[in-house]
């Protein structure tokens, strides 16, 4: 299979971070399907999927030509059947749960063609986890994607029984849509930058957690001193609170951390609320303003955000 062969991919959830892989592929000429379990999940999907495309096109990142093009390009089923119908790549974005993910692999499996790539997008598991349930262990591997308006990093690790040729064909697809790729010569959980980042996320979680200082004064001691725009808690609004607190609750009790687990606790706060982050308005700070977007939050002392 070459990367000319490749026409239609095929999005398994149509979540946050499965909306912007969709339109990044459509933008860049591919044909998107996008499959959730419910038309109601598609139909928010889609229309989320439009407004980025309009916002991208208010930054110059699209034409208004481009714009429709793109728009054109996809569609959603709630059918996994017809979502397979001569699917040639596949991007995964479930829950991070190895045994749901290798469920949904072996559906797809079923389902798609036999030349069909498969490639997950989880965040913290690593391929081998549940690359056997696929039907297709040589046939897939991960391509990691970050928050997509804000960056085209991507990450491509395969596992020790992936085909060499179907990682290169992964890294052309990358970079057929426009990506930068970081190569991962062996798995690892959380890859290159997310390795990085979750050591953040535990040690302010861990600050939080332990009521050791509060939420926003961890933030602005991040941000005061690296002269970032946000800190941890404003990035893990962006990332979703849903997806930190499965991952750190999943490895919490996998490791059988107590600290972890406190952190994860922390978290679950949060989501029980129904608060979480960005894409709800309101995570551990509010939006579309937030309050470490505001002028004066450096100097805002230990006053919670009203």
């Amino acid at each position: 299979m070459q990367l000319s062969d490749i026409k239609k991919v095929l999005i398994l959830g149509a979540g946050t971070m499965g909306q912007q892989i969709g339109l990044q592929c459509a933008m860049n000429g591919y044909g998107v399907v996008y499959y959730d379990i419910s038309q109601e999940i598609l139909d928010k999907a889609v229309k989320r999927v439009a407004n980025l495309a309009k916002w991208y096109a208010t930054t110059g990142r699209l034409t208004q030509e481009q714009l429709q093009q793109t728009l054109e390009r996809i569609s959603a089923t709630p059918d996994p059947v017809k979502a397979a119908r001569d699917a040639d790549f596949v991007s995964e974005s479930v829950p991070e749960d190895p045994e749901l993910k290798g469920r949904v692999f072996a559906q797809f499996h079923q389902l798609c063609p036999g030349h069909t790539i498969f490639t997950s997008n989880t965040s913290m598991l690593i391929p081998s986890m549940f690359a056997g349930a696929t039907g297709r262990p040589e046939r897939i591997c991960a391509l990691h994607f970050h928050d997509l308006r804000a960056t085209t990093v991507v990450d491509v690790m395969p596992h020790p029984g992936t085909d060499p040729a179907v990682t290169q064909l992964v890294h052309d697809f990358a970079v057929s849509i426009g990506c930068i790729v970081i190569m991962l010569q062996r798995e690892n959980h959380g890859y290159v930058f997310n390795t990085m980042l979750s050591s953040l996320f535990f040690s302010a979680l861990t600050l939080a957690s332990k009521d050791v200082s509060s939420v926003e004064d961890i933030d602005r001691s991040w941000m005061g001193v690296t002269y970032m725009p946000m800190g941890p808690f404003g990035i893990m609004d962006q990332v979703g609170l849903s997806t930190v607190w499965s991952i750190t609750d999943y490895w919490a009790k996998r490791a059988g951390d107590q600290q972890a687990q406190m952190n994860a606790d922390f978290v679950k706060q949060y989501v029980d609320r129904g608060d979480l982050g960005y894409k709800t308005g309101k995570g551990f700070y509010s939006y579309p303003n937030p309050a470490y977007q505001a002028p004066g939050f450096l100097a805002g002392g230990t006053e919670k955000e009203k």
